[in-house]
């Protein structure tokens, strides 16, 4: 059983027992049990239910392991041919670690 719900504006395949990493949730502390009842699709073992535009009743209970995890570093490079200019910029993007406790339908 898995479910496609709406975290942050963004979709996650949510399976119980799995761990999400999702954009970092600020109000978020370690332990912390949250919901998500933005639920979009259930598929319940071949069942597939879709919401319009979300699933009634369904909803994702997560726990926080880690509200603040840093990504790899993305290094971006600008450089302009025979001027000279060469600028390096790096950017680690916070996310928060989810462990899935249940899908409730």
């Amino acid at each position: 059983m898995y479910a496609i719900v709406e975290i942050n504006g963004q979709q996650f395949r949510a399976e119980a027992g799995k761990k999400l990493f999702v954009h970092h949730i600020k109000d978020a502390e370690e332990g912390q049990t949250l919901e998500f009842a933005k639920v979009l699709l259930v598929d319940n073992e071949g069942g597939v239910t879709v919401g319009t535009p979300t699933v009634d009743g369904a909803k994702v209970v997560c726990e926080v392991v880690n509200p603040m995890v840093k990504g790899k570093k993305v290094l971006v490079f600008h450089k302009k041919r025979r001027k000279g200019l060469r600028k390096l910029n790096g950017h680690r993007q916070q996310f928060t670690e989810l462990a899935i406790k249940d899908l409730v339908v």
